[in-house]
């Protein structure tokens, strides 16, 4: 009766949908990015606050007690901490981040207005990272073991240990001082940038707004100024993911369907570049979303070393003026990007490899 009923159902025999698994852990990794940044933003607003108001901090000892009294009751800052808090989540999901101590500009008009020069860069690093892990990583499998091998994990650790700030000074030192080859610092030179002032809705990514211009020495200064921040963010990248390609390519290469395609004759490049990398591309897929939290991390440094005006920069410069409005904001910001970031790259992991969903 059993069979029977079973056979006169068609729906339960019918195997479960790939995609109804897909749409379901959709569903909960984009609830999960609520909690995640709740914790993140509530982090956030206490450590900043552990060290007072934030009107204190940046104008403490600049202005008179009463003016300074009265500048923080003007903020609310003198009420309970917790209503400060609530007050704050609201703010957020009307969109309101702020507003700087230094100069006044709205926190997410400082997101706009430097966010672009940001992403640019990551863009850029992301593309040098993934040149020279790539074919690196490939060749540190074949070789494995072997003093090509060795060289490259050497190396590979060198890249990701090697504080960003040296390599970059060392970069300037060698190609902008010694050889003078590359500019020292900036996004464009002075010409290129007085063009860019001169677009009709720019991007911020100056890359583009030289292509829209169809101006040729701007491209070239635009991409020629980018080289070192470029290196310098991209090679830190790049040692996690030569070292990740290794380790997936060397375990794909030892499969069954590897060793049966090596004794059909199949060629060693094919098998390599091929049968063996694409499968290994999946884990790099999925390490990816906390490489951009890496990326964000490292532009701070990066921008301030080569004066490249995005999020990074502006963030040191109100670190140093104590605007602690403004640093909230920005660093609030940069966490929901790596959260959404995550959640993007979740996604893509989940549509190549239906494991990932389970």
């Amino acid at each position: 009766m059993a069979v029977d009923a079973l056979a006169a159902d068609p729906a339960a025999t019918r195997p479960m949908s790939s995609g109804g698994g897909l749409w379901r852990y959709i569903l909960i990794r984009l609830v999960l990015i609520i909690p995640t940044v709740f914790i993140l933003i509530t982090l956030v607003f206490f450590l900043m606050r552990v060290t007072g108001d934030p009107i204190t901090a940046a104008l403490g000892g600049r202005l008179p007690p009463d003016q300074l009294a009265e500048r923080i009751h003007q903020a609310g800052y003198d009420r309970p901490v917790v209503i400060q808090y609530f007050e704050y989540l609201g703010n957020i999901l009307r969109g309101d981040f702020g507003t700087t101590l230094t100069d006044g500009t709205p926190v997410v008009q400082v997101l706009l207005t430097y966010g672009s020069a940001t992403l640019e860069l990551a863009i850029y690093a992301l593309i040098v990272a993934f040149a020279v892990s790539i074919p690196l990583g490939l060749v540190a499998a074949h070789r494995r073991d072997k003093w090509q091998d060795a060289s490259l994990r050497i190396m590979a650790i060198l890249a990701y240990a090697t504080p960003i700030f040296f390599v970059g000074l060392l970069l300037k030192l060698v190609f902008s001082v010694w050889l003078g080859w590359t500019p020292v610092s900036g996004r464009a030179g002075t010409q290129t940038e007085l063009l860019m002032s001169g677009v009709n809705t720019p991007t911020g990514i100056y890359l583009l707004d030289a292509i829209r211009l169809g101006n040729g020495p701007a491209i070239l200064d635009v991409l020629w100024h980018a080289i070192l921040p470029a290196l310098a963010l991209g090679m830190l990248t790049a040692g996690v993911f030569l070292r990740l390609i290794r380790t997936n390519v060397i375990g794909t290469l030892g499969q069954q369907y590897v060793t049966s395609g090596r004794s059909r004759g199949v060629s060693e490049y094919r098998l390599v570049t091929k049968h063996a990398f694409r499968p290994a591309l999946i884990p790099i897929i999925t390490v990816m979303g906390l490489q951009i939290a890496m990326l964000l991390a490292g532009a701070i440094l990066t921008e301030t070393t080569f004066e490249w005006k995005g999020i990074g920069f502006m963030l040191s410069e109100y670190l140093k003026a104590r605007d602690f409005v403004a640093v909230q904001g920005i660093v609030v910001m940069i966490a929901v990007i790596v959260a959404v970031t995550n959640f993007i790259v979740d996604i893509v992991a989940a549509m190549i490899d239906p494991r990932v969903r389970y």
